[in-house]
């Protein structure tokens, strides 16, 4: 669909190119008209701060919903239970959690649930921020060097050694070394994940799909100069402990104790609990290699790969043939999980759509479509400038 046949058809549901955009998100209830509402939000109207608010940024996710997106169709509709088949990072279990709605997420990614686990968990907070801080210093500084003579080389990989300079290899298997040692561990790999995507050798300006190690300096489109490539990790490692304290504690003082479950499987498989809404944005036919986004994280904590199992994965393309085996997968996905969909129960599923695949998905399903929404997704960060139209389809039982 181009921009102009977009916004037309924006304005025929009531919802015209462009109006205010809404941000009044705590006032939505169930009598609240969608069709109402612009969804389409520039940078200025939402910035990157209240996307990215409490641990909906502990660590970097490329797909990710807006989280205020999902708050607007949780208020709205205040389901019992809300399951995402393909939950990602966690946006819309972080969003129930702070609702009071229990929820339901499935992922593939063994990485995205450890992630996913972290961001909703409870924790004593004084006790995760003495582990915190205390394999933060134990990990950098001059306790460092004593510890790395003691305990010599480490077992390592190729991809490492490849991707990280020797001394930022080492502070990063240092603390890898010691995670055993505190009860949070979980907290502490995504800490050490996403101080790896940061300490890697590459360009500041390509920290999503290098493709590449950068050895050699080079011109930064993001600093207008001539850059180096990051040698250390200790910094990151110090910035990333803070933070994720902070955000961790921002999160508990809107925590409700709403249940949260976590499985780890394929959607076209698992056995799904009762919901009565299905929220969830879908991977995008030939956009992203999910496992290969978060491939250092994969490689330092020895994670299992299963990116043969993705949906729709870059490395795929947008062939004919691609297209057929995206439509199979969503199809065999959203008929497992439609399975545990109580009757009146609703399915809002977010996508650029722009094969015009899912008529066809939400046909086979035996769905009805109660509405389409489109919004304008032109708040574009980094050297990915390029906007687009994501539809918003909501479908009930026929």
């Amino acid at each position: 669909m181009t921009l102009a046949a977009a916004r037309k058809s924006l304005s025929s549901q009531g919802a015209q190119y462009p109006l205010l955009p809404f941000t009044d998100f705590a006032s939505v209830t169930r009598r609240t008209k969608l069709s109402s509402l612009n969804l389409s939000w520039t940078e200025r109207d939402l910035p990157e701060r209240a996307r990215t608010k409490h641990v909906h940024r502990l660590h970097p996710y490329l797909g990710k919903f807006v989280p205020q997106l999902v708050e607007i169709f949780l208020r709205k509709y205040r389901p019992s239970v809300v399951c995402d088949p393909f939950s990602g990072s966690g946006t819309t279990l972080v969003e129930a959690l702070a609702l009071g709605i229990d929820s339901v997420g499935c992922d593939i990614s063994v990485f995205n649930c450890l992630l996913t686990k972290v961001k909703t968990g409870e924790y004593d907070l004084e006790l995760l921020a003495r582990d915190i801080r205390d394999i933060c210093a134990r990990s950098t500084g001059e306790i460092q060097k004593k510890l790395l003579e003691e305990r010599g080389l480490y077992n390592t990989n190729e991809y490492l050694v490849n991707w990280f300079a020797p001394k930022a290899l080492e502070s990063l298997l240092l603390y890898r070394d010691m995670i055993q040692d505190y009860k949070h561990q979980d907290v502490l790999k995504v800490i050490l994940s996403r101080a790896a995507r940061s300490a890697r050798l590459t360009t500041q300006f390509d920290l999503d799909f290098p493709k590449t190690p950068q050895q050699d300096s080079y011109y930064c489109y993001k600093h207008s100069r001539t850059c180096e490539p990051t040698r250390t990790a200790d910094q990151f490692l110090r910035r990333y402990s803070h933070d994720t304290i902070r955000r961790i504690k921002e999160f508990a003082e809107i925590q409700t104790g709403a249940s949260v479950t976590m499985i780890q499987g394929d959607a076209r498989e698992v056995e799904f609990p009762e919901c009565d809404l299905v929220l969830t944005s879908p991977p995008y036919v030939g956009l992203i290699d999910y496992h290969k986004q978060h491939r250092y994280a994969f490689e330092l904590l020895g994670l299992p790969w299963q990116a043969d199992k993705e949906i729709g994965p870059a490395m795929n393309g947008h062939s004919g043939n691609a297209k057929k085996a995206y439509v199979e997968s969503i199809v065999a996905s959203l008929e497992n999980v439609k399975k545990a969909l109580s009757p009146k129960g609703r399915m809002i599923i977010v996508v650029n759509d722009k094969a015009n695949l899912y008529p066809e998905i939400q046909e086979r399903l035996g769905l009805r479509k109660e509405t389409k929404l489109l919004r304008h997704v032109n708040r574009r960060t980094g050297r990915r400038a390029d906007d687009f139209f994501e539809s918003i389809l909501i479908w009930k039982h026929g």
